[in-house]
């Protein structure tokens, strides 16, 4: 990886860090869910930075994609388990880290997914499968009672690209991917009290721009103008100049044009914690952008 590219994804991440500290102080009872959003959001595009995707904030059984709506009336409330998952990037090179903030009493379950995560981090060297950073995550996740999630991974990181190879498994496979050196990835672990497998939800509001095809809905034009500066990164329905544009991106949907990203939730009543870090593959070990 040249010195350049390298600098670019560590002043990514630390500035991520920066905001999550930041955006975590203000996920309290009794807040505004769509104000706390928009205002970590600002935080994120301040200066020469931007979003990667939109502020993923899921509470309890939601694992991941929530996102406020358009005129979101919710609040945090006492005992939510709120996973905050931030992602910006530095002239397209992307951070991605997440934390966990308890509202209630539940200081285990979210201690399972940072512990496993930084066993998972000390794992990380060139030589090192994936398969063998899954066995790790899952082994500190269960070691404390609770389970990995198994159908949700960490992912590689490119230049305006989210996810691609390499997959980070929180459970143990045999083999996998084996890491080298200038690899960049995030590491998430899920620990739940539920059944270990997320679903979809209906709630979609998170989309992303996947192919270029004419479309002849106006609306749906529309959509793909105020997106065109995202270059491929995720955006959030409520980023759209129409404040009702069901039709359209369904429209753009069913073409091909955007993938929808609903709402990923284990079961009902059940709880979620999750920690996450990117990091970057070194000559003997790895360098963790986000910490």
């Amino acid at each position: 990886m040249e010195d350049e590219i390298f600098d670019k994804y560590c002043q990514a991440g630390a500035f991520a860090a920066s905001v999550i500290r930041k955006g975590a102080r203000e996920i309290r009872p009794g807040a505004p869910y769509i104000e706390v959003i928009e205002f970590i959001e600002d935080l994120a595009s301040s200066g020469e930075s931007g979003l990667a995707f939109p502020l993923n904030v899921s509470l309890n059984e939601d694992a991941a994609h929530d996102t406020a709506s358009f005129g979101d009336e919710r609040v945090f409330a006492p005992g939510d388990l709120v996973k905050l998952d931030l992602g910006v990037h530095f002239d397209g090179y992307i951070a991605d880290t997440a934390i966990t903030i308890d509202l209630g009493n539940n200081g285990l379950l979210v201690d399972a997914s940072r512990e496993a995560l930084s066993r998972a981090i000390e794992k990380v060297r060139p030589g090192v499968t994936v398969g063998e950073i899954g066995a790790a995550i899952q082994a500190e996740i269960e070691s404390r009672g609770y389970r990995p999630i198994a159908n949700l991974t960490g992912h590689g990181l490119g230049r305006f690209v989210v996810h691609r190879s390499p997959s980070i498994p929180n459970i143990a496979i045999q083999g996998g991917v084996v890491l080298e050196e200038g690899m960049v990835f995030a590491i998430e672990p899920f620990a739940t009290t539920g059944s270990g497998h997320v679903n979809e939800k209906r709630r979609v509001e998170i989309f992303q721009q996947i192919s270029q095809k004419p479309v002849r809905l106006a609306t749906a034009r529309k959509i793909l103008e105020a997106v065109s500066g995202r270059q491929g990164m995720p955006f959030a329905k409520r980023w759209l100049p129409d404040n009702k544009p069901d039709i359209a991106l369904a429209t753009l949907i069913h073409a091909g044009v955007v993938h929808a990203f609903p709402v990923l939730s284990d079961i009902p009543g059940s709880l979620v914690s999750q920690h996450e870090h990117t990091v970057i593959v070194t000559g003997d070990h790895c360098v963790v952008t986000t910490a």
